[in-house]
């Protein structure tokens, strides 16, 4: 009689830890509906981050294996092959689901242990190898960490776990940008952030325009490494350190350091093409915020790109410290 009462105790609990499994993934499947809703309406990313994808557009190395650790589950953001099968919070996307979910869920109420996921890590961003149940049920379940095997790959660039699809192609950009110039290497502090999809591609412009002048200038052959140094030190930083001094970003919401340079450059060639004589870098900048904050009826135009050949503007221009050229 004795085994039969536990006999049956014991099926009684495991048929409730069923039954509260099932309601749990009926709760996770309702809240994955209202965050689709929700990420139609906002605009906010739902859809887990594919580490193919990652790996194609940031050009990352590795994995390199750095052991057991324990990671938080709101920095697991990613999959390396079912992205398609949980949302951003890994709420499950499909009933089809059910049944491993159910079977991982019962092991937390029944207080059993399961072996640690496995996650490559990109940036602040992990992504999960094996083990996409476990983290499901763990974030459902409220818990803030997870034991994890964490393999880390290399990566010139960071990402964050909230990271929408316009910055993944931005940071494409910028990744290419750091592996033609190296300047993450020949100055380790820099770290030029934008908004502007095409920004990279137009430093790359203001550089090799930079380069061509200074070869004039300076009536010899200048390497791609000088001109590099050249255009950070003498025309981009003089824009960025006006920008700081003059506390002016805050007057751009959302825009970064470069996004201000980009329009300054702009601004340039534009007065350039009116007859205007070029300008330092740092002349450039104050004007360019004497007449886009003193003047608010005038918006700065984000959309007009300034081309390599515009009056010797842009970074040529920066570069002629004051001196007028003829048109």
């Amino acid at each position: 009689m004795t085994y039969l009462r536990v006999y049956l105790c014991t099926r009684t609990m495991s048929d409730q830890y069923s039954e509260q499994a099932r309601q749990d993934f009926q709760r996770a499947r309702f809240k994955a509906f209202m965050n689709r809703v929700w990420g139609t309406i906002s605009g906010q990313p739902t859809t887990l981050l594919s580490y193919d994808e990652i790996k194609e557009k940031l050009h990352i190395g590795g994995p390199i294996y750095r052991g057991v650790q324990t990671v938080r589950v709101d920095q697991i953001a990613g999959s390396l092959n079912r992205y398609h099968e949980f949302d951003r919070v890994f709420l499950p996307a499909s009933d089809k689901l059910a049944q491993r979910w159910e079977s991982v869920n019962r092991a937390f109420y029944e207080e059993i242990s399961l072996p640690p996921v496995v996650l490559y890590k990109v940036g602040q961003v992990y992504f999960v190898v094996d083990g996409h149940h476990r983290v499901s049920v763990a974030r459902e379940q409220g818990q803030i960490d997870i034991e994890a095997e964490v393999r880390e790959c290399a990566t010139r660039v960071n990402i964050t776990p909230d990271i929408k699809l316009n910055d993944l192609v931005i940071l494409g950009n910028k990744v290419n940008f750091l592996e033609r110039t190296s300047l993450d290497t020949l100055r380790p502090a820099a770290n030029i952030k934008v908004t502007i999809p095409d920004g990279f591609d137009r430093m790359l412009e203001h550089i090799a325009v930079h380069r061509y002048f200074m070869g004039i200038d300076l009536k010899r052959d200048i390497s791609e490494e000088e001109a590099i140094t050249h255009w950070y030190d003498n025309v981009y930083m003089p824009v960025v350190n006006v920008i700081r001094d003059m506390d002016i970003l805050k007057e751009f919401p959302g825009k970064t350091e470069a996004d201000l340079y980009l329009w300054v450059l702009d601004h340039q060639s534009y007065l350039a093409e009116e007859g205007e004589s070029l300008r330092p870098p740092e002349d450039a900048a104050r004007l360019f915020v004497d007449d886009e904050i003193k003047k608010p009826g005038r918006k700065p135009r984000s959309d007009r790109r300034s081309s390599p050949t515009d009056k010797r503007s842009g970074a040529k221009g920066a570069m002629g410290k004051g001196t007028k050229r003829k048109k």
